[in-house]
């Protein structure tokens, strides 16, 4: 299990059951957002294991994937380099295999860094 970084989360939920959706708000610093799941989402959410997936994008340095990878995950710059080139020639990279809850977490920080990541 990898050590979760020093910022203050908050979880908010809410159930919205007549059309199958439940509503899921939560905060982070200020800023707060919402997304919807699907009953299938949410089951699918306990199975017991869950990879986080860096995917290559146009977007982002490598200097920049590798410092995510070190500051969020604690990777040591020598995995973090070599993570990074597998995403550049192969495409991606399970980068984090967890709880759904776990996973989740990570996936939202990344993508506030601007990674191209997602939930398996």
């Amino acid at each position: 299990m990898q050590k979760l970084p020093s910022t203050d989360l908050f979880y908010f939920f809410k159930v919205v059951a007549p059309n199958g959706f439940v509503r899921f708000a939560f905060t982070m610093s200020t800023e707060v957002k919402e997304e919807s799941f699907t009953i299938e989402e949410l089951l699918a959410g306990l199975k017991e294991s869950h990879r986080l997936i860096l995917w290559n994008d146009e977007v982002n340095s490598f200097d920049h994937v590798i410092y995510c990878l070190m500051k969020y995950l604690d990777y040591g710059e020598i995995q973090a380099q070599k993570i990074a080139w597998q995403v550049h020639t192969k495409g991606k990279c399970a980068i984090l295999e967890g709880s759904f809850t776990e996973v989740e977490v990570y996936r939202k920080i990344l993508q506030q860094e601007g990674l191209t990541v997602t939930v398996e």
